[in-house]
């Protein structure tokens, strides 16, 4: 019996090497790797690279290989140590994914396989064996003969039929079995490329893409003739060959061309558009976080730091699909606190915080509460999880409850705080502002009140400028003078009728999430203090879940919000109106279901009352 003949090992298609003084540079499509050390590894290298496609299948058969460039270095392929070298750079080559196996004997696959595939022989017979489908209201308009002629230079000839329910300037191609698809869409000003899934999936998201970017759904571009011919050709060739990589990518198996793990804009798991924009040309993967809601589909895990809900926030907030204006400090000064900025449906928004990326979550938090408190039926608490949901709800539920003082403290109590003291000073000291700090104990114990208020500001409501809600006597005077710290800045600096949102202790377990704070710092450093906040926060939730005697609540349970029966029927509700109301209006209505779609999708978590209970 002969033993089955090993795969043949070949360089990827577009590997480049530069020599250096004593080694190579060697890079690819998703791979690169520097090798240096020997003045053999450039004749190495012309061994090897000829060995793997670059020359005679079997350059080893040779006695000798006299490298020029190496100072007349001579190798013969024979000696021991000449194999167990080259043994070792193919290894390496393997390592950094710049070689790729071949069965023995069959014709090599289409280079652009060749390039990216894991297995290119096995991407090649998958895609032989379908047959992909496009179609368009005019097959041999511009956009459709450019996928067809994309599909054909890569193999894959499709059959080609007129689809008069679509609109002039979008076609649909399908291959596979599953079938998937895509939807590609052009227009004078730029595209897109819908992410691969099922046809019926693929059409709805790029009707509601479309009205996203503002495309004209229903007929061919009216200043079509704005652009130039070169510039329209180019964006036509650009989202043709796109929308044929992503189709033939998806039935083949191999990976989408969006690289959602390694670009930082996008979310994994979730579908990435590609958006074209023609003037200036351009093009780049966004995320699509609020297509159709679907409740039988998971939502993704919640987040376990800071860096992964601001991943999530910019997916919220993207320039071309986002749902949300994307907090931003803008030229809002950072010092003495953070400040970020977006705008709302209650007008510009401005947050405040330690730091810049704290400031950001709360805006975006803020931002949903105000879009979904429009429409839902109650109160609505927006959370990057359901431990920073629940802590932003308990603290809101209790300043709404806070009747008059229960115990006030001394001052002392609170004021040697390093936190609180700093707050305090930059408040009184360097803003020059006239306030007054005082806190209070609630009777459920484990809870305490820091209210401040402007001494030169009217008595009642009008004359406080912060409240905070927290564990200890020290982190409520803190974050109060912070929060009015921060409104003073944002009354200065800010828009104009801004509406101003606080940082409070309920980003604390996010914001030190996977971060060991130095065991040399105290509570004077932002980590420490933090970190403290983050260990108290469980307490704080129980002593104000008896406070304010909430039920329902989402609580700490490791997954997100989903909707029940009746809450998918409300939801059902939103829906029906958002079809209902005119996009272009940007009313509450015609935001709430994109909006409640996203942050799902985004794995945030939306605590509401339904039926008069949380």
């Amino acid at each position: 019996m002969t033993a089955a003949e090993p795969p043949r090992l070949r360089l990827r298609p577009g590997v480049a090497v530069t020599p250096l003084r004593n080694g190579l540079h060697l890079r690819g499509r998703d791979g690169s790797v520097t090798l240096e050390g020997s003045k053999a590894l450039p004749a190495l290298w012309k061994l090897l690279s000829e060995q793997f496609g670059r020359g005679p299948e079997d350059l080893l058969g040779e006695e000798e290989y006299v490298d020029p460039e190496s100072g007349g270095l001579r190798l013969d392929p024979a000696d021991p140590r000449v194999v167990a070298a080259l043994t070792a750079l193919t290894a390496q080559l393997q390592a950094h994914d710049l070689l790729a196996e071949y069965p023995p004997g069959a014709a090599e696959p289409a280079a652009w396989l060749g390039a990216c595939a894991p297995r290119p022989a096995r991407a090649a017979a998958a895609l032989a064996a379908t047959r992909p489908v496009v179609a368009a209201a005019d097959p041999d308009g511009p956009l459709a003969t450019a996928l067809i002629s994309a599909l054909h230079r890569a193999g894959s000839p499709p059959q080609v039929y007129r689809d008069t329910g679509l609109p002039a300037d979008r076609v649909v191609a399908v291959a596979g079995t599953p079938a998937v698809a895509v939807a590609v869409t052009r227009t004078s000003d730029g595209g897109f490329v819908t992410a691969p899934a099922e046809p019926e999936r693929v059409r709805t998201d790029a009707e509601s893409i479309a009205v996203r970017l503002g495309a004209d759904t229903g007929s061919a571009p009216a200043d079509a003739a704005a652009a130039t011919p070169a510039a329209l050709t180019a964006l036509t060739a650009l989202l043709a060959g796109a929308a044929a990589q992503r189709l033939l990518c998806a039935a083949a198996g191999l990976p989408d061309p969006a690289g959602r793990e390694k670009d930082l804009q996008l979310l994994p798991d979730r579908p990435a558009v590609l958006v074209a924009v023609a003037r200036p040309p351009h093009a780049s993967y966004r995320p699509w976080v609020s297509g159709p809601a679907d409740p039988a589909s998971p939502s993704p895990a919640p987040v376990g730091s800071l860096a992964e809900a601001l991943r999530r926030v910019g997916a919220l907030g993207d320039p071309y699909l986002g749902v949300l204006d994307a907090p931003r400090p803008g030229g809002l000064p950072q010092l003495p606190a953070a400040l970020a900025a977006c705008t709302s449906v209650a007008g510009p928004l401005v947050a405040g915080a330690p730091r810049t990326d704290l400031a950001r979550l709360s805006a975006a938090c803020r931002a949903a509460e105000l879009h979904l408190d429009e429409v839902m039926p109650g109160p609505v608490t927006v959370g990057a999880g359901p431990g920073h949901a629940l802590g932003r709800a308990l603290r809101r539920a209790a300043l709404a409850a806070a009747g008059p003082p229960d115990l006030a403290l001394r001052e002392e109590e609170w004021r040697e705080q390093p936190q609180a003291r700093h707050w305090w000073t930059v408040l009184t000291r360097h803003l020059g502002l006239a306030m007054q700090m005082t806190v209070h104990q609630f009777s459920v114990g484990g809870a305490y009140l820091a209210v401040v208020r402007n001494l030169a500001a009217r008595g009642g409501t009008a004359g406080v400028a912060a409240r905070a809600v927290e564990a200890t006597p020290a982190d409520a005077a803190a974050l109060a003078a912070l929060g009015a710290v921060t409104r003073a800045m944002a009354a200065e600096h800010g828009p104009a009728g801004a509406v101003h949102t606080a940082f409070t202790g309920a980003e604390a377990p996010l914001a030190v999430a996977g971060v060991e704070p130095a065991a040399w710092t105290d509570d004077g450093w932002t980590d420490r203090w933090l970190a403290g906040i983050a260990h108290r926060e469980p307490e704080l939730c129980a002593a104000l879940a008896r406070l304010t005697g909430l039920t329902g609540l989402t609580g700490l349970r490791p997954d997100p919000w989903q909707p029940g029966e009746a809450d998918l029927a409300d939801l059902a509700d939103l829906a029906d109106l958002a079809d209902l109301a005119d996009p272009a209006a940007g009313g509450p209505a015609g935001s709430a279901g994109p909006v409640l779609a996203a942050l799902r999708a985004c794995g945030f978590t939306v605590l509401a009352e339904w039926g008069g209970a949380r």
